[in-house]
């Protein structure tokens, strides 16, 4: 791979994603690529630019796909959960039940994060009672398709508490598990580019965007906070990730603690 090549795949991925791929990324961006050049039959890298620049709609979406990192897990950076659990919900059961809750994974992946949402709000409150909704969105459409399923290794299911494994179906023939219906039925996957129009009317209550803004530049992430304030309700919250933070990006909100904020205007 040209550096040239690696400019014009680098661009690319700005234009389309706002994804930032920065010289460190070059090993990453060789190997998928490499896959998607020997599956199409072309020669060499210059040759794959040539074609998603000539086939762009057909091809975006698998570059997309074929660049973006889907590291997740069930219950990641649990404190969260733990907050959503002892400081959330135990306010939302005390509101009128016709009030909407509405709660959105911006970057849900294979799905483990919406899981883990509604998963926790299935265990502390009755959720047949309230009017919940939970949108995962990601701009990786072969992911979204997973979380759709579902369906994951006994590996990971086993690792959660003992409490949370009645919320899976669980097969040992095929080492698998799949998250079951009442647990489904609570989340709507659809595909969404974060720096694209956001066709949602309604204002959530809780957003977690976490581990994203990482791959953006400072310019993009400040747009992206400030879309995630309009998007809240007054006194909703935001949940980003570990290595991510607000200072110096917006005055929107006030920190709780660990990655935790609250939208104050």
């Amino acid at each position: 791979m040209a550096d040239e090549d690696f400019k014009r795949l680098s661009a690319k991925a700005y234009e389309i994603s706002g994804i930032v791929l920065g010289d460190q990324k070059k090993e990453l961006v060789y190997s998928r690529i490499s896959r998607r050049i020997r599956k199409l039959g072309l020669k060499n890298f210059s040759e794959y630019c040539q074609h998603l620049e000539a086939n762009h709609t057909a091809e975006v979406n698998e570059f997309v796909n074929s660049i973006t990192t889907n590291l997740t897990s069930f219950f990641r950076e649990s404190h969260h959960f733990e907050y959503l659990a002892k400081e959330i919900i135990p306010h939302w059961k005390k509101q009128n039940k016709s009030i909407p809750i509405r709660i959105w994974s911006s970057a849900c992946s294979t799905g483990p994060e919406p899981y883990s949402i509604a998963i926790t709000l299935h265990k502390n409150m009755m959720v047949k009672q309230h009017n919940i909704k939970i949108l995962a969105t990601d701009l990786d459409s072969d992911v979204l398709k997973k979380g759709r399923e579902g369906i994951y290794p006994l590996t990971e299911i086993e690792q959660l508490p003992k409490d949370y494994l009645s919320c899976f179906q669980q097969n040992a023939t095929t080492g698998m598990g799949m998250v079951k219906p009442e647990i489904k039925e609570m989340i709507q996957f659809n595909r969404l580019n974060l720096l694209g129009p956001w066709p949602m009317n309604a204002k959530f209550d809780v957003i977690f965007c976490r581990n994203v803004v990482i791959y953006f530049n400072k310019e993009t992430q400040k747009e992206l906070f400030e879309r995630l304030a309009d998007q809240l309700n007054d006194g909703g919250y935001l949940f980003i990730g570990h290595s991510e933070t607000l200072h110096g990006m917006t005055s929107r909100f006030e920190s709780k603690g660990r990655t935790i904020y609250k939208k104050i205007r």
